[in-house]
This record gives C-alpha cells, structure tokens and sequence, in this order.
C-alpha cells in the first residue's frame, strides 16, 4: 500500500468514526430517555400499587434481560483496518456498525500470536527484498509451526515457486498472492457445500446437532449460537441432550435465559439423550420453531457407545421429521492445532459432519488449523469464536479471517 492509499484510507475510517461516534451519542440520548420514562412508570405503578393495598411485585420491566452494547473504542489502527476491511467488502461510510468493528477488531486481537508466528517473522526477514527460494522455505516452516497443516502448506508454496519462475515477486505482493491462496483453500470446501452461509430455512424444522469431544467449548456455543439465531428473528428452542455432564443442563439454561431461548430437558438421572431430542422435537413441532439446537455429550470418536448414541439421535430426528434439515456441526478448539486436526478427521468417518465451529481463537498461536480442516477433511467452516463475551461467535467469512491472519501492522 502507498503512502497515498494509507492516507485516503485513514481519511474514509476517520469519516466512518465521525459518524459512529455520532450516532452512538444520539442513541445514548434516546436510551436516557427510555430510562427516564421507564421509571416514570415504575414510579406511577408503586403509587397504584400503594392506593389498592397490594403488596409489590417484581416489575415486568425490570427482568428484561439487555446484553450491553459494545462501546465505539479510540480512533486507532484497529478501527482504521476493520473499517478498511469492511470497505473492500463494499460496505459505505453510512453502513458500517459499531458491532461490526467490534468483532473485526476482536478478531484480528485474537490471531495476533498467529500473526506474529509467521507473518511479522517473514516480513521482517525479508524487508524490501524480493521473494527468494529460500524465503519460500522460511514461509513453508512459518505455515506449518502455526497449523495450517501439510497440505495446505505445499499447496501455497508450490503455487508461490510457480509464480516465483515467472515473475519477480516483491514482500508486499507476496503477501497479497498467500491471502489468495488461503482464501481459495478455506472457500472450497464452502462453495462445494453449496451455501456459501449457513442459516435456518424458514417454513422448515432445522435441526443443529453441536458435536466434539471434552472442553472445546460445545455447550458455550450453542448458547452463542442460540443468541445469534433469536437476535436474527429465527424462533429457537434448545435441547439439552449432554445428559453425561452434570452441569451441562444448567449451563444451558443459564445460556437460554441470556438469549430469551427456552430449552428442553430431563433433570433424571442416567436421562436418555434420544429421549430428549424426541420431547424437543415434539415441543419445536407445537411452537413452529425454524431452528433447533441439540448439545450433544463431549465424546472421543473412538468411544463406540457414544458414537451410537449420535446415531441413535440421528434416527430419531429421521422418523418424527423426516423433512428436518439437519446439519452436524463439529466444535473445534483452535488452540489445540493439529490435535484438532486429527479430531476432525476422525469424527468425519463417523459422525457424518456437514461443517465446523472454531471456537477460543483469540490468543492462539495455532489459527492455522481452520486451513487444515479445510483442506485435509474438506469440511466447510461455517462460524467461527475469538471471544467469552456473548455476541463473540459470528458466521465464517473467509475474506475478513484472512486479513485478521494476515495483517502486517
């Protein structure tokens, strides 16, 4: 980039900033005023409640369950990329939300070790100088050591040494042809799944099963995934069906109360996790839900029982809904790298997968694994988490992953 391309650049985030700091000020004016009114009306109900006698009742008003807002941060390099990001997405100026640059932000944060683990390491090696041989093989140990996996790996530098005897290829222009290259590896699989987006269908049952072993972070999830459906207006229901965990139910309820989202289950001891399903598929079917979440019990792919159970699962979902469109999506801790890897691959012969979830991947050095999954197991990535906060899981976009995992500044 030029410096004149980063001065018009900084010159659009600065007008994009004005104009958020602006609207956040005026919708923190109208959220005064709401409260002001608010307890107007409490105030008016007391005194009511006070002339007939009754005793007070918990105000309906005040059990409103409100997830806070981000709040628009400094004007800063942050911002100035996650609005750049946005921009060559073909957002304008008046498009951009302060949610938007939150996760961006919280995302590029989150790849940073990642990032360093190859990208500043590369670009301090080379400087100005041109791509060399031997730089592809610095680049090629960089990939691997952050768990974009073998495959991938010699994919990019074989497309790069291609390249490389054609043409002489500057740091700057190298870097712009890897993000391609990624870019096209992690799409595959998406474009080949035939939705480049993976959302409920309305005027259907869609039934979600969350799969993975032990602390990956499933059941935090599907309470993110919960939220994420209600907000988008999709009616949604929850099935606890990790009937193995003894706090797995609670955790879910916890989770649904945040999101407004009911979940079904059986508090029992040694519950039947197919029993659940089915209760839950019965109470979605009364209420016309368009998305069903089930969290199914942590299991390692060599567990045959467990495996068994999923199946069992399955064939229940089959027989009271046979016209459901049913996705089983595979919960992937990024942190474990090429563990992760190796449970994608196992759950793929077994579980019948039809993508996967990254989740914990602020602050690991090991980002590279969605590449891996992508390429060696061809499972589309479909959301991805770089954050505990409730509104931290989004849809999988491959151009905004890619610049976060790329950024050099």
């Amino acid at each position: 980039m030029t410096n004149t391309d980063s001065d018009n650049s900084r010159e659009w985030a600065a007008q994009a900033y004005a104009l958020l700091k602006k609207r956040q000020e005026e919708q923190k004016q109208e959220l005064e005023k709401q409260e002001e009114q608010k307890q107007e009306l409490e105030k008016q109900e007391e005194q009511k409640q006070e002339l007939i006698n009754i005793p007070n009742k918990e105000n309906i008003a005040g059990q409103s369950k409100t997830i806070a807002e981000p709040e628009l941060g400094e004007f800063d390099d942050n911002f100035t990329w996650s609005a750049m990001v946005l921009a060559a997405q073909g957002k304008k100026i008046n498009q951009i939300s302060i949610d938007e640059i939150d996760w961006l932000t919280k995302l590029r944060r989150g790849l940073e070790e990642t990032r360093k683990g190859f990208v500043t390491e590369l670009l301090d090696k080379l400087g100005d100088d041109p791509l060399t041989p031997e730089s592809l093989d610095d680049l090629e140990t960089l990939l691997i050591r952050a768990d974009v996996g073998i495959d991938s790996t010699d994919k990019v530098i074989s497309s790069l040494r291609t390249k490389l005897n054609e043409e002489v290829v500057g740091a700057e222009a190298g870097i712009k042809f890897l993000k391609k290259e990624l870019k096209l590896i992690i799409d595959k699989p998406i474009k080949n799944s035939g939705s480049d987006l993976l959302v409920p269908q309305k005027g259907k049952l869609n039934v979600w099963l969350l799969v993975g072993v032990n602390g990956v972070g499933k059941t935090t999830t599907l309470g993110k995934l919960a939220y994420l459906s209600s907000r988008s207006n999709y009616k949604t229901l929850i099935a606890a069906a990790d009937t193995f965990r003894a706090a797995a139910v609670e955790q879910l309820k916890v989770w649904g109360d945040r999101s407004n989202v009911d979940v079904i289950s059986n508090q029992s001891k040694n519950a039947d996790p197919a029993a659940v399903v089915f209760d839950a598929i019965n109470s979605a079917k009364k209420r016309n839900v368009d998305l069903l979440l089930v969290d199914t019990a942590g299991r390692l792919q060599t567990k045959n029982n467990l495996m068994d159970e999923l199946a069992k699962i399955k064939k229940i979902i089959d027989k009271k809904v046979p016209d459901a469109i049913v996705e089983s999506l595979l919960v992937l801790d990024a942190s474990q790298g090429q563990n992760g890897l190796k449970q994608a691959k196992s759950f793929a012969k077994s579980a019948d997968l039809s993508g996967a979830i990254i989740t914990k991947l602020d602050g690991t050095s090991k980002g590279g694994v969605s590449l891996a999954v992508s390429e060696e197991v061809n499972l589309p990535i479909r959301f991805i988490g770089a954050g505990e906060g409730i509104k931290d899981l989004r849809p999988f976009n491959s151009y905004e992953f890619v610049e976060a995992m790329l950024a050099d500044k």
